[in-house]
């Protein structure tokens, strides 16, 4: 059944678990049609991580409508989630789809982004498959926007076009993000990491920065594969180059493996019927029993701030929320059970106001989403430390040393207060 997307979304009734398609296949026009029905609509859940483009169901005058319950929290969603009118849902990405899968979350209404259906009636889900297909699975009511601009991709993110309920026609080019200019200091980050690197090694990286820095940096490697929750613009020379072939993984060999895609169309076309890349969700590409079977896995990810001990916290400044727990711990584990695997947090030793990240103790709510047990490389762009079996007393002294010089000397004189 073909309907407008105003038409379609009268589906939606108050107190409704309406699921939102991530990332770049957030389906615009059935996001925008449902906010303008906020004054019908009340106390409708609103799950998903993050999107991109505009969320105006966020908007404050319609709090009464809709409520956002956000695995991970992006720019869109931010300020709603920190004043509370929003909900925060900390979840490693591995065991989202289960929530879904097992009815913990029972999902209404699932509005999705789809390619048209090929000969044989099928539809891709395209840049997401990651917590999206599980919802899709389990929704009671699927709601689809097919748009001839959503590549078609390989793996699991395929729905048959008579499983969807209502269908919405509607074309427009997806949101692209594309690479700001890399600083000196994320480039000597990049270099740092690079020399971590191993030919032969799988690598699981995000957007921004400093994955781009690292990417930049491996033109002369060989052999490296991907299986990664995400990835962007920064592999596709690399593939162009043949040094990202998969060729030595275990598991899917020859093949870049992931969940979701964002970027620009260049990224779009490349992963659009390419048989190379394996769309899957969370479930399996974040699971640590499936990352650790490829060896050499090396994992980079992010932090806002460390403490001297090497507790990570990733998802919040203080008591607010910033992101999310995401697939950090998920690859951070995986990698520290790879053969010969390098569990990598990456970050600028201080903030654009020249505060120090690395820190003697975290700020008063911040969480930790990766333990001091569980961290073996640090990276800034001061060099690597490496603090896995090592005393709190040996990691203190690692950490300093790759603080800014700046913030040394006082780092020094908390670490006696709090080491006694």
């Amino acid at each position: 059944m073909t309907k407008t997307a105003i038409e379609a979304v009268k589906n939606i009734k108050s107190k409704d678990k309406v699921f939102i398609h991530s990332a770049a296949a957030a389906p615009h026009s059935l996001i925008q049609a449902m906010t303008e029905r906020h004054s019908e609509l009340r106390d409708v859940n609103i799950y998903q991580i993050h999107t991109e483009g505009l969320a105006p169901y966020t908007n404050i005058e319609y709090k009464a409508s809709f409520k956002i319950n956000s695995f991970f929290v992006g720019s869109n969603t931010r300020e709603v989630v920190q004043c509370d009118n929003g909900s925060y849902i900390p979840m490693f990405l591995s065991e989202v789809p289960a929530l879904f899968r097992k009815g913990i979350i029972p999902i209404d209404v699932a509005l999705i982004s789809v390619s048209p259906p090929d000969k044989h009636g099928y539809c891709s889900l395209g840049t997401s498959a990651d917590i999206s297909l599980a919802a899709t699975q389990c929704a009671k009511i699927v709601i689809a926007q097919i748009n001839e601009h959503m590549p078609r991709t390989h793996g699991a993110g395929i729905i048959h076009i008579s499983e969807i309920n209502i269908k919405v026609e509607e074309s427009k080019p997806l949101p692209e993000v594309l690479n700001a200019p890399l600083t000196e200091e994320n480039k000597t980050i990049g270099k740092h990491i690079c020399e971590l690197i191993e030919d032969g090694s799988t690598l699981q990286m995000g957007i921004g920065d400093i994955p781009n820095a690292v990417l930049s940096w491996l033109g002369n490697h060989k052999n490296l594969g991907i299986h990664s929750e995400m990835f962007s613009d920064g592999v596709l020379p690399l593939v162009e180059k043949g040094v990202i072939n998969g060729a030595l993984k275990k598991k899917h060999p020859g093949m870049i493996v992931s969940s979701f895609v964002v970027g620009s169309k260049k990224l779009y076309d490349f992963i659009d019927d390419n048989p190379i890349v394996q769309m899957l969700d969370f479930e399996y590409v974040n699971s640590t029993s499936v990352i650790q079977k490829n060896p050499k896995v090396v994992a980079i990810n992010s932090a806002i701030e460390i403490d001297i001990t090497g507790q990570i916290c990733a998802d919040s400044i203080g008591s607010k929320i910033y992101s999310g727990v995401g697939g950090q711990m998920d690859f951070i584990r995986g990698a520290s059970l790879s053969e010969g695997g390098k569990p990598i947090i990456a970050l600028a030793s201080t903030t654009k106001r020249g505060a120090s990240k690395i820190v003697p103790v975290l700020k008063q709510g911040a969480g930790v989403v990766t333990t001091r047990a569980h961290v073996h490389y640090v990276v800034t762009e001061y060099g690597v430390a490496y603090p896995y079996g090592k005393s709190i007393e040996e990691r203190v002294q690692l950490l300093i040393g790759i603080a800014h010089p700046a913030h040394r000397e006082e780092l020094h004189k908390s670490s006696k207060l709090i080491l006694g």
